[in-house]
């Protein structure tokens, strides 16, 4: 159905007066040349520049969160100074523009005891990383109150090389992590909200950029833990010429505690070239990675607590899927008299089979509902900016001017199997999907304690679909929005600073959706086609401060808008377009390092969130499910956001120095949330907690014992609530002779429908350097 547009005008209204003022001045994130300290998991030498190569601190911690004293100028702001230790060609990083962007090391990623390599992205305050299926499928993201399913919202990127996939098989901006190998990450920088110019498609609500490290000491590395969890890490640097060579390798296996057995078998492997430094060096990556696996998919609650399935079972144990990425990338940067510039460029090769069964026996009563998503695509991309250092009315001002390209050539299909062999096409389609960004940001240091940035971004998509075996739902669709940007930071007094930031933003849709007009499973059913490109709006103001001795803290306060929501379809199994939102909330972040030896984090993030408008709709479906409660419950109409966690919390504590002990407890939260729209269904809060004792001995060697879900704490990964259909529902019986009502039928017996978190697991690694 087509979007519903919210309310608009008063802050569009506030932001083109805004704009209009000032034309002249902006761009602040990009102030300084790389300046501060570096800090360093013991456990791994990893490197990002060569002034991180003899430099290590013992513990970790978030060095964008310090406020020194010192001197305030465009060249060198000092309140919360950028790491010196950044990758070789990633460009200059001034200081965060808002209160909510920081950077994490890698160092501090590897000190956490995670799962999966989604979950190193747990660093980010009020970000959560679940799964809801196999080990090579992308992970579910949850964040200032969305979520994000696969990725949609969060724009994540790995050495500027994008990760997202618009109109992909299984969702819009499918975000795969599981190639990344957490050891071979340098920095990560985290920013929130749509208030800068350089972030596009998918940054509405954040962004991640994950920077790779350069150059290490040798290392070997081995895993093995419970449920048949075995990897095997080695890499290695060697120097080339007047660069380094960086090696990685990584093989995985691992079963999970499912009846069905993941059988995961997972291969990976890194080579980069570099040479230089942040700003003035270049460097050349290659990545390879295939992965295979045996899914359990999420079940629902009934068929548990009737004993049809165990907890850990599977109703269909023929899902699973495969996956394979190949990159190629690189990248330049300089630095001369006039300011700096960067250029990269990237070509990716993935492919990825998924088969899923969410429904069971909702579509088909005698062999169920599996289906095959097969997306195979071909994405390259290139872009530049430069950055002008110069002055106004006698006032330090940098300028900014940046273009982005990128085009996807990509082959997708959905067809309906049994046990994984074909049964019948539902859509294949071909697309070509090009976008070009262009932004300029200028920022102006009015005074010591107080500097403006303001930034315009235009944007504009063309999609070619080709429909094979249905040619109304090809055809063409364009689109183009402007995104005006501000950004203030007043401070900083007495170790404090504060921070306002408003501005528009966009996410893409499918393209398929911006062009389909027919049903694929019922020509006769008319659609009217989604936007191409959907606006956001954001505003959020902040403060970030260590007026406390060793305290690190922050404060943000926000309010993000969206004209349609992106949603997860349990019976289409990817996501679709929906009706405009709104949430609002406040994150709070502090990190508090007393000794040298131990360091304590804890965040929370409170989001509520809700539809805008009335959903006629539904209510029309919910008129029609009449009669049969198990059905109706949970289809009236209302302004729940489904998935919308309200709160997320977490904390944790870092002990250890450079050699001897050291450890790690980590507590996560993800707070109950409304599953329909009516909010009869509401997930069961869910608290995690993980746990890392190990000792490192100054030759390099290192062990370490990992041990997940410590308290063997009996909760769920995800939970939805949707219509399917079991051969033991009364409703089936109903369905299948033809007494029951065509849309009663279709919906299903509404139900809760969860993956488990894993039991208690441990996990032992040995490590050694040389």
């Amino acid at each position: 159905m087509p979007p519903k547009q919210p309310e608009g005008g008063r802050c569009r209204g506030a932001l083109t007066a805004l704009s209009a003022c000032v034309l002249l001045v902006d761009r602040g994130d990009a102030f300084a040349q790389d300046a501060g300290t570096s800090r360093e998991l013991p456990p791994v030498q990893v490197t990002g520049g060569e002034a991180q190569r003899h430099k290590k601190p013992p513990v970790p911690r978030r060095t964008s969160r310090a406020v020194p004293a010192g001197s305030r100028n465009l060249a060198q702001p000092a309140a919360f100074p950028a790491p010196d230790s950044r990758s070789v060609a990633s460009g200059p990083k001034g200081p965060p523009g808002m209160a909510s962007e920081i950077t994490v090391s890698g160092e501090e990623l590897n000190a956490r005891p995670f799962a999966r390599p989604g979950e190193a992205l747990e660093a980010v305050p009020g970000l959560i990383v679940t799964q809801h299926s196999g080990e090579g499928k992308a992970n579910q993201y949850f964040l200032r109150g969305y979520n994000l399913d696969h990725g949609t919202d969060l724009a994540i990127t790995v050495d500027d090389v994008p990760v997202n996939m618009r109109t992909h098989a299984h969702g819009q901006g499918y975000a795969d992590l599981n190639w990344l190998i957490p050891e071979t990450v340098a920095m990560m920088d985290v920013r929130k909200g749509p208030y800068f110019a350089d972030e596009g498609d998918f940054a509405s609500v954040g962004s991640v950029h994950i920077g790779l490290i350069d150059r290490t000491k040798g290392l070997a590395q081995v895993t093995a833990g419970s449920f048949g969890y075995r990897r095997l890490l080695g890499m290695d640097s060697a120097k080339v010429g007047d660069g380094s060579l960086l090696m990685v390798g990584e093989i995985g296996t691992y079963n999970g505690p499912w009846d069905n057995p993941d059988n995961v078998k997972k291969l990976n492997g890194l080579v980069r070239y570099s040479q230089g430094t942040a700003t003035d060096g270049v460097s050349v990556t290659g990545m390879a990675y295939a992965n295979k696996w045996n899914s359990t998919d999420q079940v629902p609650q009934r068929a548990i607590t009737s004993g049809l399935l165990d907890r850990f079972g599977s109703e269909d144990p023929s899902d699973g899927g495969s996956t394979n990425r190949f990159a190629l990338s690189g990248r330049v940067a300089q630095s001369d008299d006039l300011g700096s510039w960067k250029a990269n460029a990237y070509v990716v090769k993935s492919q990825l089979d998924l088969f899923n069964n969410f429904t069971y026996f909702l579509s088909d009563p005698v062999l169920g509902d599996q289906f095959h998503q097969h997306d195979d695509r071909l994405m390259a991309g290139a872009n530049i900016f430069r950055t002008l250092n110069g002055s106004f009315a006698g006032l330090p001002m940098q300028t900014t001017f940046g273009l982005q390209s990128r085009y996807d050539v990509i082959d997708l299909a959905l067809t309906g199997t049994f046990q994984r062999g074909f049964l019948a096409d539902v859509r294949s389609d071909k697309v070509g999907e090009a976008s070009v960004g262009l932004y300029a940001e200028n920022t102006v240091r009015w005074t010591d304690w107080l500097r403006t940035t303001i930034g315009l971004r235009g944007d504009y998509y063309a999609a070619d679909v080709t429909s094979l075996f249905n040619a109304s739902n090809s055809g063409r669709a364009d689109a183009a929005l402007a995104s005006p940007k501000f950004r203030m930071v007043v401070g900083p007094f007495n170790q404090t600073e504060f921070f306002l930031g408003a501005g528009y933003g966009m996410h893409s849709n499918d393209a398929r959706g911006a062009t389909t007009t027919e049903d694929p499973s019922d020509p006769a059913t008319r659609l009217t086609p989604s936007p191409l490109l959907v606006r956001t709006r954001g505003a959020e103001v902040g403060v970030r401060s260590r007026i406390v001795p060793g305290l690190d803290t922050s404060l943000s306060v926000f309010i993000l808008d969206q004209d349609s929501e992106i949603l997860f379809s349990g019976d289409a199994g990817d996501t679709s377009a929906a009706r405009a939102g709104r949430r609002y909330g406040f994150e709070w972040t502090n990190h508090y390092r007393p000794r040298s030896w131990i360091e304590i984090d804890a965040d929370l993030a409170m989001t509520p969130a809700r539809f805008r408008g009335y959903d006629s709709e539904q209510a029309e479906v919910y008129a029609s499910l009449a009669g049969y409660p198990e059905a109706q419950i949970g289809n009236a109409p209302g302004n729940y956001i489904p998935n919308a966690p309200a709160m997320v919390a977490s904390a944790g504590v870092t002990l250890g120095e450079r050699t001897g002990w050291f450890g790690a407890l980590r507590w996560r939260y993800l707070a109950s949330s409304p599953l329909t729209e009516d909010n009869a269904f509401r997930s069961a809060a869910t608290g995690i907690f993980n746990g890392r004792l190990g000792y490192r001995i100054d030759n390099g060697w290192r062990l370490q014992l990992d041990v997940l879900n410590l308290v063997n704490t009996q909760a769920n990964q995800i939970t939805y609530a949707y219509g399917s259909l079991l051969k033991t529902d009364r409703l089936y019986n109903l369905c299948t002779a033809g007494t029951a009502p065509a849309a009663v039928c279709q919906n299903g017996v509404m139900d809760y429908v969860l993956h488990p978190v894993e039991p208690l697991t441990f996990r032992m690694t040995v490590a050694g350097t040389f």
